[in-house]
């Protein structure tokens, strides 16, 4: 047992009824957050229940326990009474656990990683094998995406936050459901507000009723999908334009070739501009290719100015840090 997990379940047993937690700061400045043990609790229950994992499954753990998601795959461990086996967090997790193990690997029927590890994982055919694996802390791209869905186990998508003690609705990544839509766990209700905004109210895990930045939409069948954060639009000479999309676009016209973030910065004549930051380090012939795809952007998308940096800016946890790429923009 690691020196980090034997510290939280020890904080886990003791006789305090709150945890301190911080969030990932991925639009600003991390927060610490004082929760609830038994609503954690609420949420695992509502994990285990939703994915059917029985007492005596084995679960493993491979992300930090700095944050919620490496602290709630304990607690549902802890909850439904799971075999929990732990490596380091690495981005290539499943190799160090071939190591740790000797080649007598436990079947894993739950685990959660960051996108940078499944990517990392993808020709390590102990990925393939896992029952329910699922994905968090970040965007997983469509190159990605359809790869995972000719898994022959299943692989999920997750929606939270800290706030919500980690993830409150899931979507399929693999087999024939696979979905772009999120099914809220048991319990959990949704709705939109007046600026279409995620409104989130699971008392289980959250005793106030959560209104998020994130812009959403329904389906018929009561699921949503994510169009990007109500503080990720550019409002650029009267066209609202969402970051998230223009990356996703961008993204499929590059088919992954070069990395980028999307920012806005201010101008006199339109108020806003995108912004396109690039890698300082990307050759000749990249930035060729770049300029060709930037063109296949609808016209307000088109990024107007082009800025290069020594690397992209990310938090802690790898989801693209937006504060910091807005500062760069006025560099």
């Amino acid at each position: 047992m690691s020196i980090a997990l034997d510290n939280f379940i020890s904080d886990w047993q003791n006789a305090n009824p709150f945890l301190h937690v911080h969030t990932s700061g991925s639009t600003g400045k991390p927060k610490d957050l004082l929760v609830e043990k038994k609503r954690m609790e609420a949420s695992a229950r509502m994990t285990c229940d939703f994915l059917e994992l029985k007492p005596g499954d084995t679960a493993l753990l491979c992300m930090p326990l700095d944050y919620i998601a490496g602290k709630m795959v304990v607690v549902r461990s802890i909850v439904r009474n799971l075999n929990l086996i732990s490596v380091e967090p690495t981005s290539m997790p499943l190799d160090l656990l071939a190591k740790e193990y000797d080649g007598k690997i436990p079947h894993i029927n739950f685990a959660a990683m960051v996108p940078l590890q499944v990517i990392k994982s993808l020709d390590n055919p102990l990925l393939r094998d896992i029952d329910n694996l699922i994905i968090g802390g970040g965007a997983i791209s469509p190159e990605i995406e359809a790869v995972l869905r000719e898994f022959p186990k299943k692989v999920w998508s997750t929606y939270g936050m800290t706030e919500t003690l980690s993830h409150v609705a899931l979507r399929p990544i693999s087999g024939p459901q696979a979905s772009l839509w999120y099914t809220p766990l048991p319990g959990v209700k949704v709705s939109l507000n007046a600026d279409s905004c995620l409104v989130i109210d699971a008392p289980l895990v959250c005793k106030d009723v959560l209104v998020t930045n994130d812009i959403a939409e329904f389906d018929d069948k009561g699921r949503f999908r994510i169009k990007g954060r109500k503080d990720n639009v550019i409002n650029s000479g009267a066209i609202k334009i969402q970051i998230e999309e223009v990356e996703d676009r961008l993204r499929d016209i590059s088919g992954g070739k070069y990395s980028f973030q999307i920012t806005s910065c201010s101008d006199p004549t339109f108020g806003e501009v995108v912004v396109l930051l690039l890698q300082s380090s990307i050759s000749e012939e990249i930035k060729n290719t770049i300029e060709n795809d930037i063109q296949q952007l609808p016209k307000y998308w088109q990024p107007k100015r082009v800025k290069y940096v020594d690397a992209l800016p990310l938090t802690e946890t790898g989801k693209p840090n937006r504060a910091e790429a807005k500062r760069l923009a006025y560099q």
